[in-house]
């Protein structure tokens, strides 16, 4: 299988709960709720975008499991958030979330697969926290999840994407490099507060 072929497939399954809920009945609200919500905001976007670049850096079976642990560990964050548990710094670990995970691909961090997923899980518990967190009112929490868990799968599926088409050539890697130095610089603005 090809690594198109391979993007599309999880591009598919990762739509799956969105399809499942645009059916009557079901809690439309509650998912577009959880859809945008990793969407409106800018660390959100760039850690989810680095760990789909930082999984395509090694490719192989990193490729998949960085990003499903992430989204593992983040719908378990989300719960934790949503049934109100304190997470001290949570603030913080997300924006180091961004400087780090910005690091590891501008700089080409080479772990073994189960490092690279320690490393997304680690970050991610601090994400889905805050998902749950902010979840509002009367929303159900199952499709609400189900939202913030297919729009993190989509922006994972975005920095795969652009991970495999730069990492081809030599200067295009260049590129992906100086992406990730350009997440971990706005990591330290959103740290200092800045942004």
């Amino acid at each position: 299988m090809n690594s198109v072929t391979r993007i599309a497939a999880a591009a598919i399954l990762v739509a799956i709960p969105g399809a499942a809920l645009a059916h009557p009945g079901h809690d439309a609200g509650g998912f577009a709720h959880g859809l945008v919500h990793p969407l409106g905001g800018l660390d959100h976007v760039l850690t989810m975008v680095a760990v789909g670049l930082y999984a395509a850096l090694p490719g192989g079976r990193a490729l998949w499991l960085v990003p499903a642990t992430f989204v593992g560990v983040m719908a378990i964050g989300g719960a934790l958030g949503a049934a109100g548990y304190p997470l001290p710094y949570v603030e913080t670990g997300i924006a180091l979330s961004v400087i780090v995970l910005g690091l590891a691909v501008a700089l080409r961090v080479s772990l073994p697969t189960l490092g690279a997923m320690a490393l997304a899980g680690l970050f991610a518990i601090f994400h889905g926290h805050t998902h749950g967190a902010e979840m509002p009112l009367g929303v159900s929490g199952v499709t609400y999840a189900a939202g913030f868990v297919t729009a993190t799968g989509f922006l994972h599926v975005a920095g795969i994407g652009l991970g495999l088409a730069l990492g081809g050539l030599r200067s295009s890697r260049r590129i992906a490099q100086f992406s990730g130095a350009a997440v971990a610089v706005a990591g330290v603005a959103l740290l200092s507060g800045i942004v």
